[in-house]
């Protein structure tokens, strides 16, 4: 499978069923944000490596044994994927905790318990039935019709790196349960937890070769040639709208179908009747889970006026006390953010809030700590005195740091809350259930949860309004981004006499 040379373990391309160098041969170190640590050398793949992944695919597809398999075989197939990955899922969880720099808990008690929990909900919908009949149609001929739903056939997908278990399981699980054959791209900093449960796939040997293709390497390589490649039938991103944009200018040249999860300004309103215990400790767990490096995270906090001194005080207080520490600690409520580079954008954008002339009532820092120092720490901001318009409250951050906008009336907050170029989640808190749907149904996004935040459900659809993004993951709406959808229809009345257009006679018009 993979090499290794002296402490660092050298991880190399999956194609069509085998661990492979890349051409190139070259590596780059993939390393733990919480301590510098190097954690392995990731395979560098090139524009004919991936041609190769896409080649294998292709070749898979056609070949037919996946796609045209009983749904009841291939749903039995990926259960038994599910059973192989979840009796190693602590080892998935340590290498993503390492390579993600996400906490303990998250990455053993959140992250992969639930990505096994969405794999085997795919599992269970790949036995779905195909085939959709279509009420009897009488004109213009009596007819029996039906819609069948097929694979795609090659689905070139390409995850991020801030949940990387849970976005390969949102890409790989419904496109294998509708039939199809992948070629999935890691993120650049967080390869190690798909590349874990790749070798689990292998070893089971359930997967023909060339149905799951992994591919690591540069995103500026590797990414346009999955979006542009002829042979490649469908496109899966998640990430930031700016790539977002390029990725469906790249796949237009083949007129590819494409699925986009993008980002995210998503507003969390805070009605005058809501339980305040509840909603200050969730408007905290909406922002900073997993340090706001979440797209759906309520980085926009909205308080009204008649509560907004009391509610800002417990935020203050409560905030101040999350703990910042290593990601291995099972106390640690704030690990680092992913690298150097995201960072030093998440300091610049504190000190252009600062120069907007936001408040930070809490100021991040980069902890003093010793333990903290070869790492990518910072402690968390909050922002008062914030207008809507300003950029730390309509730009994406993806940090610890947020934004608290005071408002008049429901109706202000609403405005303010739809005023975002992205629509992909929000919040309302509110002890009157009714009230609180009202506003949910006011809200232009794809999801809004009640006195929640962050609960995303296997069977419900997630996705974006505006350019959070396109079509839907999850629940069977997420199944059916992988089916074409082929409308067959069967005639009652074989007869040929008058069947065609030219065999039919005109009446004659009188002179």
């Amino acid at each position: 499978m993979n090499r290794s040379n002296g402490d660092a373990p050298y991880y190399n391309l999956y194609i069509n069923g085998q661990w492979r160098a890349p051409i190139a041969e070259q590596y780059r170190p993939t390393i733990d944000p919480s301590t510098g640590e190097t954690l392995g050398m990731i395979a560098q793949a090139d524009i004919e490596d991936t041609r190769l992944a896409i080649r294998a695919a292709r070749e898979a597809f056609d070949d037919g044994y996946w796609p045209s398999m009983a749904p009841g075989e291939r749903s039995r197939l990926l259960h038994a994927l599910v059973d192989a990955i979840e009796a190693r899922q602590d080892e998935i969880a340590d290498a993503e905790m390492r390579d993600g720099g996400c906490t303990w808990r998250k990455a053993h008690l959140l992250d992969i318990p639930v990505g096994l929990i969405h794999f085997r909900h795919f599992a269970k919908l790949a036995d779905m039935e195909p085939l959709e009949p279509v009420p009897q149609i009488t004109f213009p001929a009596l007819s029996y019709n039906f819609v069948l739903r097929e694979p795609i056939g090659v689905c070139g997908q390409i995850i991020p790196w801030n949940f990387p278990f849970l976005m390969a399981v949102w890409k790989i699980a419904p496109a294998l349960a509708a039939g199809n054959t992948v070629v999935i791209k890691p993120a650049t900093f967080t390869p190690l937890s798909l590349l874990k449960m790749t070798e689990i796939i292998h070893e089971t040997g359930l997967l023909p070769p060339g149905v799951l293709n992994v591919v690591t390497g540069p995103g500026q390589v590797v990414g346009p040639e999955i979006c542009t490649n002829p042979m490649v039938d469908k496109i899966a991103f998640t990430g930031s709208t700016e790539v977002g944009r390029e990725i469906m200018q790249q796949a237009a040249s083949t007129i590819k179908k494409v699925t986009l999860e993008l980002g995210g300004k998503s507003p969390n309103i805070i009605l005058e009747d809501a339980d305040l215990d509840l909603a200050v400790d969730g408007s905290l767990w909406a922002t900073f889970m997993h340090n706001g490096q979440a797209c759906e995270s309520g980085t926009r906090l909205f308080v009204p006026a008649s509560i907004y001194d009391e509610f800002l005080e417990r935020l203050v207080d409560r905030a101040s006390k999350l703990r910042v520490g290593l990601s291995s600690s099972g106390d640690t409520d704030l690990g680092p953010v992913i690298s150097a580079g995201q960072l030093r954008t998440i300091e610049e954008y504190i000190r252009l809030g600062i120069e907007e002339g936001a408040t930070p009532v809490l100021l991040g820092k980069r902890p003093e700590d010793p333990e903290l120092q070869n790492g990518f720490f910072i402690t968390p901001t909050i922002f008062t005195d914030v207008d809507n318009s300003m950029r730390i409250a309509q730009e994406e951050i993806f940090g610890p740091v947020l934004c608290v906008i005071k408002y008049d009336g429901l109706e202000d907050a609403i405005r303010m809350a739809n005023d975002t170029i992205y629509g992909l989640a929000a919040g309302v808190w509110s002890r009157d259930i009714e009230t609180a749907v009202s506003v949910a149904k006011r809200i232009r996004a794809g999801t809004v949860w009640i006195n929640d935040y962050h609960m995303i459900n296997a069977e419900a659809p997630f996705g974006g309004y505006k350019q959070s993004g396109i079509g839907r993951e999850l629940g069977t709406w997420g199944l059916k981004e992988y089916l074409e959808i082929k409308h067959i229809h069967v005639p009652l009345n074989n007869e040929r006499s008058g069947k065609f257009w030219f065999d039919i006679v005109a009446p004659r018009t009188s002179e």
